[in-house]
């Protein structure tokens, strides 16, 4: 009885997992881009976590009085930015970086009390390589094709809320209500497949960010 129990959690566990080095190519697209886009000698932003990340095509251009490195990698959870952070952030020594994970997170069935333990790692794993880097976590979104989870969103990002305040090197921004009329989602800010943000939606998010982007 013991061994089928076992057997049974770590056959679930795997379901869960999944192996980092799926995102080795794109990873490595990521770092060829900017091998010849960043600038060494200028102070840097980054951008990473999952699609919803990756997707924000313009966000040089939103923030033109910064050097922005884009490095979100599609389908990625947290622990997937934990096993690339030097790749993603750390090696482009930036003064900031803001992170979107969480969302794939929780479709996997992820708890939040585990995705908040990946996220300490990866808070404790960046300052190892730079202790004066500021930490945004951006809130898991609202969004059409996962509003029947929203319940368990909601509860990551009173945990991302309240890791924010245990740090004072790390704040929280607000993605969800903004992107909320009333009690529901908007219908007008994601494209067809009712989980990745139209221009509108980004819209909405560059207003609610560019106050964190342009903080001293």
């Amino acid at each position: 009885m013991r061994l089928c129990l076992i057997t049974f959690f770590f056959i679930g566990f795997l379901a869960n997992a999944q192996d980092p080095d799926r995102f080795a190519d794109q990873v490595a697209s990521i770092q060829q881009k900017y091998e010849t886009h960043w600038d060494g000698s200028k102070e840097t932003i980054v951008f990473t976590g999952s699609s919803t990340i990756r997707m924000w095509k313009n966000l040089q251009t939103l923030f033109p009085e910064h050097q922005i490195i884009n490095s979100g990698f599609g389908g990625s959870q947290a622990s997937d930015l934990l096993a690339y952070s030097d790749e993603l952030i750390s090696n482009y020594r930036p003064k900031k970086v803001f992170i979107y994970e969480g969302d794939n997170d929780i479709f996997a069935k992820k708890k939040p009390k585990e995705i908040i333990a990946t996220f300490e790692q990866l808070i404790a794993q960046i300052r190892d390589k730079n202790q004066n880097i500021q930490i945004v976590l951006l809130a898991a979104k609202p969004s059409l094709a996962r509003w029947e989870l929203k319940r368990k969103y909601k509860q990551l990002n009173r945990k991302f809320k309240k890791l924010s305040k245990k740090d004072a090197t790390v704040e929280y921004v607000d993605v969800w209500h903004p992107m909320l009329d009333g009690k529901t989602v908007k219908q007008d800010i994601f494209i067809e497949d009712g989980l990745h943000m139209n221009a509108k939606g980004y819209g909405l998010w560059y207003d609610v960010i560019k106050p964190y982007v342009e903080k001293p």
